[in-house]
């Protein structure tokens, strides 16, 4: 059992390279994408959503195949998508110009595509129960989660990335493309990729064994070391775009990195492993609350397509509370989860 400094140093480090890996990753993404002349919004919600969200990603398969811990993944991935649509438009807007313009197409398009993500998501989570039930002869909500019912979400996100091409291909004829130095931007995009993966390592060996030193479950350190280490590039991807007045890059850039993180990065983890084990009672009140908040979120949204100083603060309450439920998980105040 590691020591309690010891596993704060694998947080704060590992906090730190998901960070600035996160922070070069998106760069290099993002630079990469102005030179093949995608538009602002498949730039956001596909090319810095990707990678933005690649922390998610590496730490699903890792927590996966090394510890053999995927509810750890579905902590970080629910606990980051909590996050994403609650804490970053709301820090984006206050950082900008106090408020954060949207669009018909982000409203219309990419959030209800993210509500259909949840959907999805929970159907395969629900079918894994019904059809390959870990024991059919008691009244557990375990069951096993293959790789075929791994491929519905990553079939959808093929479809979301089908319809982001196709809305690229009348843009790409008129952009004006950057010319930049590919090979040196594919190379910086390489070398992020592997900080990524070391931070992520140390990012989800820090949630298991907080597990183990504090006698907790995994899924509940995934919902906070794991989720909080992975979400800061993305808050800074989104901040970074509405200071310089792009809200349509960073309202996308948090859709998209939540469609990623809920089709691909918990798939991903699955097909890495073959099977994996999921306990719907653990994932029923976190999936609940993650619906809330984004029909929260989406509701802000819509009023006069734009995300006020007043709805922002709003939005951190609602993640306040987020907050004060998982405190009261951890010391056994309430036990919604099991």
């Amino acid at each position: 059992m590691s020591s309690l400094p010891l596993l704060l140093a694998f947080t704060a480090a590992g906090t730190v390279l998901a960070w600035k890996g996160g922070d070069y990753l998106v760069n290099a993404s993002e630079r990469l994408g102005g030179h093949y002349g995608l538009p602002p919004v498949v730039q956001g919600a596909v090319i810095a959503a990707v990678g933005s969200s690649f922390p998610e990603l590496s730490s699903t398969v890792i927590a996966t195949v090394r510890y053999g811990a995927f509810e750890i993944g579905v902590g970080a991935v629910i606990g980051s998508a909590v996050y994403n649509i609650l804490v970053i438009p709301a820090v984006s807007a206050l950082a900008g110009e106090g408020q954060l313009a949207s669009n018909r197409d982000l409203v219309y398009k990419e959030a209800q595509f993210y509500l259909l993500s949840l959907a999805v998501l929970l159907l395969a989570f629900t079918l894994a129960v019904l059809y390959y039930p870990v024991d059919a002869t008691t009244e557990s909500l375990d069951g096993q989660l293959t790789w075929v019912l791994a491929l519905l979400p990553l079939a959808l996100y093929g479809l979301y990335v089908f319809i982001q091409y196709h809305d690229s291909i009348d843009y790409r004829r008129t952009a004006v493309r950057k010319q930049v130095d590919v090979r040196r931007q594919w190379a910086i995009l390489a070398g992020a990729l592997v900080a990524i993966l070391v931070g992520a390592e140390f990012l989800v060996r820090a949630a298991v064994g907080f597990g183990e030193l504090f006698g907790t479950s995994d899924f509940l350190w995934g919902l906070t070391v794991v989720a909080a280490g992975t979400s800061i590039p993305d808050t800074f991807v989104s901040v970074a775009a509405a200071r310089v007045g792009n809200a349509s890059v960073s309202l996308a850039n948090v859709f998209g990195s939540n469609v990623f993180a809920l089709l691909v990065a918990l798939p991903a983890g699955v097909l890495a492993a073959g099977t994996v084990t999921i306990d719907l009672a653990t994932v029923v009140p976190m999936m609940t609350f993650l619906v809330f908040a984004s029909v929260a979120f989406f509701a802000v949204l819509r009023t006069d397509m734009l995300l006020t100083t007043r709805e922002s603060y709003v939005l951190l309450g609602f993640y306040g509370v987020f907050i004060c439920w998982l405190v009261a998980e951890s010391t056994g105040v309430v036990g919604f989860l099991p």
